[in-house]
């Protein structure tokens, strides 16, 4: 296991380029199954999880390319599907869980698709259910293995079908998608995801020849073609490591410009953020976050104390609410964060209290921050990082923290930002890894 010692208390200053998005790049990946002819993904980011999927699809058969930083050519047009029947395949597939996207594609081109119970974060139950009512619905069995702990999809035809998702599951809608252009017939899915990881899925596959309709919206058709193309596409800047920037600026007290973010595809990020009271300023399509000593959380409308609350998009996503806790540690006033999707995200904030702040955790859900303004910096402690985005958020608080602290198990965060010591050392921290 590694581990990052920081000495903090540190102003940084400089720019710093978003990677490619990690959540896009699971759906996009795993796309190029559905094809045996040639796809180029360019703004691939390096990091665990991403390189974890690459291997798999390696293993698989897959022809995987490096092209130049970032850009990798796939082709599947060999696949071995008998690995799939192997230890191997269980092992690399319960390491990740982005391996789950896997299934539409290999249901769809050859009918048939084997899942391990995929790993992952240790955030609270993350049910898969979404994906295999959809893959029911489009006529294929499934059954699941209880000493394997694994499921075994199968389907002589798939066949188009209406669909209502009970939650819009951002990767359950991938997968159902994935499998659906190569269905026969018509298929409608009501309550779709529609985060732009979705739209640039949906655009890529129209531009390999399928016929998706509704595009960004929660109602998606989809005519079911014989077979798809080859296609280069491009990724988006992560979000989530943009909107840690914004948090990791304001908790330092740093002058940064985060270059080429993509405004367009931030909804309301970089409002949230501005909730917090923390100035931004759009720049071309940079974002310029200028050195600020102190930041004022802002209150409703009738005077009540502001909640920060996720919610599928264009709501305020999950990934950022652990970043939003912690800012909110430094800032002028209180704030109620409401984590609705997963029960055991918050845990993390024992640790931040250890260190100084402020933070009374209702219940599983729900946290209270009472800001300290920067008149009291938080303390350098030992921390182990539970999941991608505690790990960033502690690495946020111990940057900001008086002394040195030390992350172990940053392997974590590594699975989600990449070479983020090496990045931010650049700007002036000093983060040394072990």
């Amino acid at each position: 296991m590694g581990s990052f010692v920081i000495q903090g208390g540190r102003r940084l200053k400089g720019e710093i380029i978003p990677q490619g998005a990690k959540n896009e790049a699971l759906q996009i990946i795993s796309a190029t199954l559905l094809t045996s002819e040639k796809v180029i993904v360019e703004n691939i980011p390096n990091i665990r999880d991403v390189n974890k999927l690459v291997e798999l699809l390696q293993a698989l058969g897959s022809k995987v390319e490096k092209l130049d930083d970032g850009i990798y050519s796939f082709q599947a047009d060999a696949l071995n599907l008998d690995f799939m029947n192997t230890d191997e395949f269980s092992k690399m597939v319960t390491s990740l869980r982005g391996s789950i996207m896997t299934a539409g594609p290999l249901l769809a081109r050859f009918g048939k698709a084997f899942v391990p119970q995929p790993g992952g974060d240790k955030i609270g139950r993350r049910r898969l259910d979404t994906h295999f009512i959809g893959f029911e619905k489009l006529g294929a069995t499934v059954n699941y293995d209880t000493q394997k702990s694994a499921f075994t999809i199968t389907a002589k035809e798939l066949k188009g079908d209406y669909m209502l998702l009970d939650e819009a599951s951002v990767t359950g809608t991938a997968n159902i998608v994935m499998a659906a252009v190569l269905a026969k017939g018509t298929t409608t899915i009501f309550n779709a995801a529609c985060e732009p990881y979705l739209l640039q899925l949906c655009e890529m596959l129209n531009r390999m020849g399928a016929e998706i309709s509704g595009v960004g919206s929660n109602l998606l058709k989809i005519n079911g073609v014989k077979e798809l193309k080859g296609t280069t596409h491009r990724m988006l800047p992560d979000m989530i490591e943009i909107g840690s920037f914004m948090g990791l600026a304001a908790m330092t007290k740093s002058e940064i410009t985060i270059k080429n973010v993509n405004w367009e595809y931030l909804g309301v990020i970089p409002q949230v953020f501005r909730n917090l009271g923390i100035k931004l300023e759009k720049r071309d399509d940079d974002i310029y976050i200028p050195a600020q000593n102190h930041y004022e959380i802002e209150r409703f409308m009738n005077g009540s104390m502001l909640t920060i609350a996720d919610a599928p998009w264009p709501g305020f996503t999950p990934d950022l609410i652990s970043i939003v806790l912690v800012t909110a540690t430094q800032a002028k006033g209180s704030v109620l964060v409401h984590q609705k999707m997963f029960e055991s995200r918050l845990f993390f904030v024992d640790k931040l209290i250890e260190m100084g702040a402020q933070i009374v955790l209702c219940d599983p859900h729900r946290a209270t921050v009472m800001g300290l303004n920067h008149e009291k910096p938080l303390r350098g402690i030992h921390m182990v990082s539970p999941d991608i985005r505690a790990g960033m958020a502690m690495l946020i608080a111990a940057l900001s923290a008086e002394g040195e602290s030390t992350i172990d198990h940053i392997e974590q965060i590594d699975r989600g930002y990449q070479n983020i010591d090496i990045r931010l050392n650049a700007l002036g921290a000093n983060i040394y890894r072990i």
